[in-house]
């Protein structure tokens, strides 16, 4: 579904993309950079489309379910139920 990375930001502000997620990347792409609270979501700017407003979305629901892991508010659900859910989203 996606995957995860981890990096870090340099004294000048750079951040580097870890080598196994921009394989579909090229030098010279432009890139769009949105800050949405404390998240930022890139996206290839060749990309920018309305999928925009599904992005943010996708973020906002991440972030919610993930507050609510941490306060122990989750709830435990087989792979068949889990998969049902998901396809709601």
């Amino acid at each position: 579904m996606f995957d995860i990375g981890l990096t870090k930001m340099s004294a000048k502000g750079q951040i580097v993309i870890p080598q196994d997620m921009r394989k579909d990347f090229r030098v010279g792409d432009k890139l769009l950079v949105i800050k949405n609270g404390d998240q930022l979501i890139l996206k290839k700017a060749s990309q920018f489309s309305k999928r925009l407003e599904n992005d943010l979305e996708f973020a906002r629901r991440t972030e919610d379910a993930y507050r609510r892991y941490e306060k122990g508010e989750f709830t435990e659900m087989s792979h068949e139920e889990f998969m049902k859910e998901i396809r709601k989203w």
